[in-house]
């Protein structure tokens, strides 16, 4: 008997084994129609469902064939397993940038996630795609380790026309930063002149910039030396949720501006 390392290269090393076992796991079909879907010659096929009989992953019925129950176990598996390491090999080149600790999602979830990187020629399209982003968007709620000037402006501009809601936690250090520049420091007090923004400080470390843009979640992922890597933004019910939860916490315990000791005017 074949080791279950021998039987999953057996699959995977043809493209036509894989798609007639995914088929035949979603119902019955004739060898026609296996042929029609996959381009597979009739003598392929013929090899192809006489060793899925010998492994019983398959059954026939008249001119039908269908996967039995131990045939869609391994379709539904073998799914798995290639959706998976589909994910990882998008996410291969940002690893080292995650948040991983933080996010308690499955990272499948990302597998149709926007990544954006930066080029020689668009050193900054993670930051250009967020303010893209921001510029549709008519509610805004994050949590940071940084508040760019960029990103200040734009927020600062839409909620001052009423055109967008801003919630924003940032860590102590980012609101200094702010604080001693003269034009971030004045353009952080016209944003929260604005009926539509708030913002509060955490004081405790903040490892992860994440954003909820109306149903979209984006992540700005850095370096340990602060260098931007790249963006990840997805719709995703499951990554939604997830952002809301963890910019709810931080949200609670952070404090006003003027609680954590800052004065703007």
């Amino acid at each position: 008997m074949e080791s279950a390392l021998e039987e999953i290269e057996f699959l995977a090393l043809s493209a036509n084994r894989v798609d007639v076992l995914r088929l035949l796991s979603e119902g019955g079909h004739t060898r026609n129609e296996l042929a029609a879907e996959t381009g597979a010659s009739q003598a392929t096929l013929g090899r192809i469902l006489g060793d899925f009989q010998d492994r019983s992953w398959i059954g026939r019925d008249g001119s039908e064939y269908a996967a039995t129950a131990t045939g869609r176990l391994v379709a539904s598996g073998f799914t798995d397993l290639r959706e998976i390491i589909e994910t990882e090999r998008r996410l291969r080149g940002i690893v080292d940038y995650l948040p991983a600790d933080a996010m308690t999602f499955d990272l499948r979830r990302l597998a149709t996630a926007t990544i954006t990187t930066p080029s020689q020629t668009r050193p900054n399209a993670p930051l250009s795609r967020l303010l893209e982003l921001l510029e549709d968007a008519d509610d805004v709620r994050t949590v940071s380790h940084a508040f760019n000037e960029q990103t200040l402006t734009v927020v600062r501009e839409r909620t001052a026309d009423g055109e967008q809601t801003f919630d924003g936690v940032f860590s102590r250090s980012a609101i200094e930063a702010l604080a001693e520049d003269t034009g971030l420091r004045n353009s952080l007090e016209a944003l929260l002149e604005t009926d539509g923004a708030s913002v509060r400080v955490r004081d405790g470390g903040v490892p992860l910039a994440v954003m909820i843009l109306d149903d979209v979640v984006y992540l700005l992922l850095r370096d340990e030396q602060g260098v931007l890597r790249a963006s990840i933004d997805t719709d995703d019910d499951a990554v939604r949720s997830w952002a809301q939860d963890t910019i709810e916490e931080y949200w609670e315990a952070a404090q006003s501006l003027e609680d954590a000791g800052f004065s703007l005017e």
